[in-house]
């Protein structure tokens, strides 16, 4: 691997305007500097936003993130798990951290309160790895949570930067300065829905950042991006917490624990890999909540954001219709795919058999054969290794690039041994083809009459750049375009 290089830090690249931006005008700025946030960091300063629940750290999160990341809604607590990802403060990339609501009175013995605890684990967890803490607190009255909350800040006093949000046009600051009281050097009032001193307090975020230990990735270290899709409890965050060796999904028996997409890390076989760990898709006549609407929403956009799809299905229960249109936005986007038929292992012998499961996942995908199935154990760690090894191979397949004069070599046999059908309505030469894109994998063939190419032999085309050019394993794109020209005798 090429070794990753220090880059230069040292002058912010975006100049900070004093006026309270819109957060369009912010974007339009950034956007103007033209960042290359394509490029990987490493060695990332880690800031995590915390506080209690619903004072706007979601709305922040999206805001620095540039992004609608995490969901956002009047509901307390909506925030579980905690939400990351690499975003550019004033030039400089920061890795960004939202957490879960800081929660004081909790319903004892309730699910709800099991779910609380997890939360509070979790984000006390966070606060020991952050390099800097946005303690974000509301411009109202002042709350148990917030004392307990800032009690369990004093071991990372010298890293607490503090956040009064809701006080756009100075509203409640005098008001909110009551929080000096706890022994703040300084407060920074915002708005983080109304974009008020957010470069104000930027500035001072970074200037209590290290990026001395930042390294710049190459082409090399891009990473496979992994979406973990499929209907609640089959076991997604439990795969996803195996592969990156974390407890960083909360896993529990009730369903729709998890509600934003939880992005996590690792390595396999000297490959970065980004997984995707989403909310469980139910049909929509059972979602009912606003906060489920945003993370089924979330959940069907990651097939945007990925490489390959991981379909989770519960071995115990199979297949399910949503799992269908989950399979068909990833084949019409060309996204690799894999069954992993999940709780295997809780399976009787003999009593439902892999053929069997096999078959009934060929029966409903139909148009899916090529895509591979894998049978796991998410718990028990059975199966990862093939699945790590098959994820491996279906993204060598998606970037694989054939030549174009190796293309025509093949598609030259093809017509040979399979002539196209010809007729006086529907006679038509093909005359070349080329690759016009990687992963997704999209080729095109030029003819003299696209229009009337039966669908049959367009299928057949497919199959045979699919089996005999190495892309056996995942979707295929073919368009076909009018030409009359051959292509030995183009420019």
């Amino acid at each position: 691997m090429a070794k990753k290089r220090k880059p230069d830090f040292s002058k912010p690249k975006i100049k900070v305007n004093k006026t309270e931006d819109s957060f369009e005008e912010q974007l339009e700025q950034e956007e103007e500097e033209k960042f290359d946030t394509s490029k990987i960091y490493f060695n990332l300063p880690l800031l995590v936003i915390a506080g209690r629940p619903n004072v706007g750290k979601s709305t922040l999160f999206n805001r620095f993130m540039h992004k609608r990341i995490a969901i956002t809604d009047p509901t307390p607590g909506v925030t579980r798990d905690p939400v990351e990802g690499t975003t550019f403060i004033l030039g400089k990339p920061v890795h960004l951290m939202d957490t879960g609501g800081y929660k004081l009175t909790r319903s004892i013995g309730t699910m709800e309160a099991v779910m609380d605890d997890l939360v509070v684990e979790k984000t006390l967890a966070k606060l020991k790895q952050a390099d800097v803490i946005l303690l974000l607190l509301e411009a109202s009255q002042i709350t148990p949570e917030d004392e307990e909350f800032i009690q369990q800040l004093r071991p990372y006093w010298n890293k607490v930067i503090a956040a009064v949000n809701k006080t756009e046009g100075g509203k409640n600051q005098d008001f909110a300065l009551n929080y000096m009281k706890f022994g703040f050097k300084e407060l920074i009032f915002i708005s983080a829905e109304h974009g008020d001193k957010i470069p104000e307090l930027q500035e001072k975020l970074i200037q209590n950042m290290d990026f001395s230990k930042v390294t710049e990735g190459t082409e090399e270290d891009v990473p496979v991006r992994i979406a973990l899709l499929g209907k609640p409890n089959t076991g997604k965050s439990t795969l996803s917490n195996r592969l990156t060796h974390t407890e960083a999904s909360i896993v529990s028996d009730y369903a729709g624990t998890t509600r934003d997409v939880v992005e996590g890390t690792f390595r396999y076989n000297d490959r970065e890999f980004k997984i995707l760990d989403t909310a469980g898709i139910r049909r929509k006549a059972k979602v009912k909540e606003n906060v489920e609407y945003y993370s089924v929403n979330r959940a069907i956009k990651t097939i945007d954001e990925c490489d390959i799809v991981f379909l989770m299905i519960d071995a115990e229960i199979g297949l399910a219709e949503q799992d269908k249109k989950i399979c068909s936005l990833a084949y019409e986007q060309g996204r690799g795919i894999i069954f992993i038929l999940n709780k295997w292992d809780t399976q009787e012998k003999g009593r439902t058999p892999i053929k069997k499961a096999e078959e009934n996942i060929r029966i409903m995908f139909g148009q899916m054969s090529y895509a591979p199935i894998v049978c796991i154990s998410a718990l028990g760690g059975d199966g990862i290794k093939l699945l790590m090894d098959t994820a491996l191979e279906l993204y060598s397949q998606l970037t694989k690039k054939i030549s174009t004069s190796a293309l025509n070599a093949a598609l030259k046999d093809w017509l040979f041994k399979y002539p196209p059908p010809a007729s006086k309505t529907t006679h038509f030469k093909i005359r070349y083809m080329t690759q016009t894109s990687v992963n997704p994998a999209s080729f095109t063939i030029f003819a003299t009459r696209p229009e009337v190419v039966p669908q049959t032999y367009i299928t057949f085309l497919k199959n045979r750049i699919r089996e005999d050019l190495g892309f056996d394993k995942i979707p295929v794109q073919l368009e076909l375009k009018a030409s009359r020209q051959k292509w030995e005798d183009r420019e």
